[in-house]
């Protein structure tokens, strides 16, 4: 509530404007809310950057090797440890994410470990059965986030408080409480999938080329925020055109924003958008949404184009875009398979291009409107 106190006039003319003040208690935060308000948006900002290295770090073996081991086996068979030995790393995304995530926040590491134990129950990429337990894919990382966030509260609630016996309670009491907590919340939060899916398979039902540009921009958002654009597509079955689009959707987006960062990141840090996964940039998105806009075009552009020129896919390469080359490979075959033609379409439309419109949508976001700033999509891993 706006109050103004008043200064007695020092003579019969009006009063000073200096000796005039308002204020506003609502308005004016306290030490302890702008601390609270720092803390968790460091909290937040240390899960997404941690998520968003593990996901890179755990993903990018498979999207560089398994499409190239595919097509090798037949002549050469004794690469056929590879896709296993990438499966595993694909496994342990939730354990990978954990850790980085506590070596961002600088936790210990008892309590990075014990994050790590939490994440792995949390993200639902386990079965028990009657031979044991049974691991498959990266899991769910809506819920991982979540069960991380929980971790990460425990061990910031507890701090020092165990003293001597933080190496026998706290891993125990992280696993009971956010890998307790995370478990109970696998099943809502992995619904959450399976509503979007449902809002994208709506989506086909439009004619192809307004059809591909909703799926271009679909999957481009889908590919960078917490959700697994492989496991919209594999669910919904993603099939023919609308496969493709989203495909060219990733690709778009994923090159746009090597593109827009290519002045504040390495070489290999630009490269890992498009040949890992756009996903690097989940924090930076997620913390400045405005920067969604631009790639978004970008995306619905390449998706309306891809569907004019009837490039297709399948369930199984929908949502990897340019990953492996995964989301090309599908389109060539689609088509007929290995051809001049088929090939040189495929470069068209997956590299010349999104790279292109990339660089034009660069000059007019980012040195026409100054609507954002290189530095707003650097990725550092300190």
């Amino acid at each position: 509530m706006n109050t103004t106190s008043v200064s007695p006039a020092t003579s019969d003319g009006p009063t000073p404007a200096s000796s005039i003040k308002a204020t506003n208690s609502q308005e004016t935060p306290t030490p302890a809310q702008d601390s609270f308000s720092t803390k968790a948006k460091a909290m937040i900002m240390d899960i997404l950057n941690g998520l968003s290295t593990g996901i890179i770090v755990a993903l990018v073996p498979g999207a560089l090797l398994n499409a190239l081991v595919k097509y090798l086996l037949p002549v050469a068979p004794w690469l056929r440890p590879i896709p296993t030995m990438t499966g595993m790393a694909q496994v342990l995304l939730p354990a990978v994410s954990a850790v980085c995530v506590g070596m961002i926040a600088k936790f210990t590491p008892i309590q990075t470990s014990s994050l790590a134990l939490a994440a792995a129950l949390g993200a639902g990429n386990w079965k028990v059965s009657g031979k044991g337990l049974a691991l498959a894919g990266p899991g769910d990382v809506i819920n991982l986030a979540v069960t991380i966030a929980v971790g990460y509260l425990v061990l910031k609630l507890l701090g020092d408080m165990l003293k001597t016996y933080t190496i026998l309670l706290l891993p125990t009491l992280v696993i009971l409480i956010a890998g307790g907590i995370g478990m109970l919340t696998y099943g809502p939060v992995s619904s959450l999938t399976r509503w979007v899916g449902a809002g994208v398979n709506a989506l086909t039902s439009f004619q192809p080329v307004p059809m591909g540009v909703l799926m271009g921009a679909a999957f481009a958002l889908i590919i960078v925020s917490p959700i697994s654009s492989v496991g919209i597509a594999a669910a919904i079955g993603v099939t023919g055109i609308a496969a493709g689009s989203a495909n060219l959707g990733i690709t778009a987006a994923a090159l746009a924003l090597a593109i827009y960062g290519r002045e504040t990141n390495s070489v290999g840090t630009s490269l890992a958008h498009f040949l890992g996964s756009p996903k690097i940039q989940m924090a930076n998105l997620l913390s400045r949404p405005k920067l969604l806009l631009p790639l978004t075009i970008n995306a619905a552009i390449m998706g309306g184009v891809g569907a004019a020129c009837g490039i297709q896919g399948t369930p199984a390469s929908a949502g990897f875009g340019l990953s492996g080359l995964i989301g090309p490979l599908a389109a060539i075959e689609a088509q007929g398979g290995f051809t001049t033609a088929h090939v040189l379409e495929a470069a068209l439309l997956f590299a010349i291009l999104p790279v292109a419109l990339g660089y034009l949508s660069d000059l007019i976001f980012t040195r026409l409107l100054d609507y954002q700033k290189p530095e707003y999509y650097a990725i550092t891993y300190s």
